[in-house]
Formats: structure tokens, C-alpha cells, sequence
């Protein structure tokens, strides 16, 4: 049975938006490496000193920071997607 209503398939992507996904999945990878090598070192350093709270603290703040940039790109992404 057909379904009514909208266009619910989504739309072939063209090898210009293909490159630009390309090339924004790239930046957003090396921003969110860049992030981790430095807040990776700033909890080696905590954990070197013995400050727990602080070590803790970073790792939420890895954990945060990579998923906000993680949506970042996927909104970056889907707006590419949609023209």
C-alpha cells in the first residue's frame, strides 16, 4: 500500500554534498582528537598528583565535549544533506 502524504524517501546525495560530509566529518575529527590529546593530558597529569576529584572531572568533561561535538557534526552533516 502506497503512503500518503510526504516524501518520506530521502534524497540522493550529490558528490559535491558527498565531499562536503567529507571534509566536515574530517574537521570534526581532528577537533575532537585535538580536544581528547589535551584534556587526556590535563587527567594524566591530575591522576599523577593524586587529585581524584579533579581526574573525575575531566573525564566528564571528555565525555561531554567529544558528544557535543559529535552532534555538532551531525547537525553540520544534515544540513549539508538537505540543501
Amino acid at each position: 500500500m502506497e503512503r500518503m502524504g510526504g516524501d518520506d524517501e530521502p534524497k540522493p546525495i550529490s558528490k559535491e554534498q558527498k565531499a562536503e560530509i567529507a571534509e566536515i566529518t574530517s574537521k570534526y575529527q581532528a577537533k575532537i582528537a585535538e580536544r581528547k590529546i589535551f584534556l587526556e593530558k590535563n587527567l594524566a597529569d591530575s591522576i599523577a598528583a593524586g587529585e581524584e576529584a579533579e581526574a573525575d572531572e575531566i573525564r566528564q568533561r571528555i565525555a561531554y565535549e567529544t558528544s557535543s561535538l559529535e552532534e555538532e557534526v551531525e547537525k553540520a552533516k544534515e544540513k549539508v544533506r538537505k540543501g
